[in-house]
């Protein structure tokens, strides 16, 4: 019998007492190897712009030396393989007095001692490799963490919902599970007959969200250091199909359709190509979608390699956001985010999608169904906004774009640098025309219960909060501000910061009297 079938016994043999303890220090699978390699690999992908000039440097020094590739090689592997099993032997685990400790790292050591008391979030991920073998890796989030603050990687399933209800069981010692704490749980396990099927995405929704929300130009930026071997490659590859590629791109012998022609027909092929690459990000993410909820709490399920399910209890909810970028606009199509806390008080890139509530390329009717679920008394559609101050445009344009602007096209036309001008004029025109569209689209309302605010630029974006939910206030005012008699106002929650800028003085004050008003009077809490 393993070491966790052990703990098992153990376990069943003090069901009835949940601080039962579990004081050994306890080993974690072998098969803990793959998931360290396969986050060494994450790792050198992550930092692949520190790395790439010596990537580029070692892969010409062995294109230039063919003989060295092979013990180049096997170094790397070998190098692999000793810092995973490395990290899989020094990584140690247990449980003891209502505390989880977690001991890690080869040269830099970690010691992790986290009470059940404090643990916020409780999620089980499985990636694909973990599942014919029925291992799952076991999460434990704090309330006061910007991220994680313990992971142990690789707990048999059984074990690992042993070690969930021990922490259940904590909470409810102090009557806090339900009432204080907004907890995640993520076994993955089919839909229970008591969730309600809120929304679900197909296939073609999936696709619809790649080719809208493409994020393939960080993949391009990757790549940048061996755009040359690429290009060469092309070119040889269509010189064995017969087709002179060097000869169609020269342009001197060809009449200007011809050229546009050629122009188009190469530009969408490189979007089909980086659609693509977003199309199957987006079904690696979002594939096998469902939205339920169980009273009130909402659960997402999906991923197609690694399966996530993410819990948000609706107290816990402080803002909904409405995207749509232009592409959405076009396809009539939203994206709907339901922003839970989050502790480094910073708003989180839509990729980091496997800790939030995203509900991907809805349609309207949809999604303003999910907002009056969890915001019956929300008028977010049917309010008319307040547009900032055309004074942003001033200071904007006027005062900034214009000087440089002139500047540039000063010093280029003394040097006789044509060509440089004609470069800059259209961008100067690009930028006046995106601040216009920025400033046409910022705006707010209020009313009795919520704060809205409308952004965007080619798109779309609407932010709805209850103001009860505003933890912070600021008042910002320059000089240039104070003398215009206006006010630009930063709410901030436990999501994230909210600006409103150039408003009138006046209104700023009261949106944050207002504001903070409710909070003190509602008594309600945040979370």
């Amino acid at each position: 019998m393993d070491s966790q079938q052990e703990l098992l016994s153990e376990q069943d043999g003090h069901a009835a007492n949940p601080s039962s303890e579990l004081k050994q220090w306890q080993r974690i699978s072998p098969i803990a190897i793959v998931y360290f390699t396969v986050k060494f690999i994450y790792g050198l992908v992550g930092n692949v712009v520190y790395i790439a000039p010596a990537i580029l440097i070692g892969y010409k020094e062995v294109l230039a030396n063919p003989h060295i590739w092979l013990p180049v090689s096997l170094a790397a592997v070998c190098l692999l393989l000793l810092a995973t099993f490395l990290s899989f032997y020094f990584f140690q685990y247990r449980l003891t007095n209502e505390h989880i400790e977690i001991r890690s790292g080869v040269f830099a050591k970690k010691y992790i001692n986290l009470p059940f008391t404090r643990i916020q979030n409780v999620k089980l991920e499985q990636p694909i490799y973990y599942r014919p073998f029925g291992f799952t890796c076991l999460q434990l989030d704090t309330a006061g963490s910007a991220k994680q603050e313990a992971k142990v990687v690789a707990l048999k399933i059984d074990f690992a919902e042993r070690v969930k209800k021990k922490i259940l069981a904590a909470h409810k010692s102090q009557s806090t599970l339900e009432d204080e704490v907004g907890l995640t749980t993520a076994k993955i396990s089919p839909q229970s007959h008591d969730e309600v099927l809120l929304n679900e995405r197909s296939l073609k929704d999936l696709i619809i969200h790649g080719v809208t929300n493409n994020r393939t130009w960080i993949f391009l930026g990757v790549l940048a250091p061996f755009f040359d071997n690429i290009a060469n490659y092309i070119v040889i590859f269509f010189n064995d199909l017969g087709i002179d590629i060097e000869k169609l791109l020269t342009f001197a012998d060809k009449p200007w359709w011809q050229i546009g022609l050629y122009a188009l027909t190469l530009t969408f092929l490189c979007m089909l190509v980086v659609a693509l690459f977003s199309i199957a990000g987006s079904i690696v993410s979002f594939y096998g979608y469902s939205l339920t909820k169980v009273a009130d709490r909402y659960i997402r399920r999906s991923g197609l390699f690694t399966k996530h399910e993410v819990t948000m209890r609706l107290a816990r909810l402080q803002m909904v956001v409405r995207q749509q970028d232009w592409l959405d606009v076009l396809l009539n199509r939203i994206n709907l985010k339901f922003e839970q806390s989050n502790a480094n008080m910073q708003n989180i890139q839509p990729g980091a999608h496997h800790n939030k509530i995203i509900v991907p390329s809805v349609k309207p009717d949809e999604c303003q169904a999910l907002i009056d679920d969890v915001y019956p008394q929300n008028k977010m559609m049917n309010l008319s906004y307040q547009r900032i101050s055309k004074h942003f445009l001033l200071r904007n344009v006027v005062y900034i774009l214009l000087p440089i602007f002139s500047i540039l096209v000063s010093v280029f036309t003394v040097l006789e640098k044509n060509d440089v001008l004609a470069f800059i004029v259209p961008l100067f025109c690009v930028l006046v025309l995106m601040t216009y569209c920025r400033w046409r689209r910022w705006g707010y309302a209020v009313d009795s219960h919520f704060i809205y605010i409308r952004k965007g630029m080619f798109g779309v974006d609407y932010y709805c909060f209850p103001r009860y939910k505003v933890q912070q206030t600021s008042f910002l005012q320059s000089w240039f501000l104070a003398r215009k008699k206006l006010a630009s106002i930063r709410f901030v929650l436990a999501s994230g910061a909210q600006d409103i800028p150039f408003i009138p003085q006046s209104i700023a004050y009261q949106l944050i009297n207002d504001a903070l008003f409710e909070v003190e009077s509602s008594r309600k809490s945040w979370m």
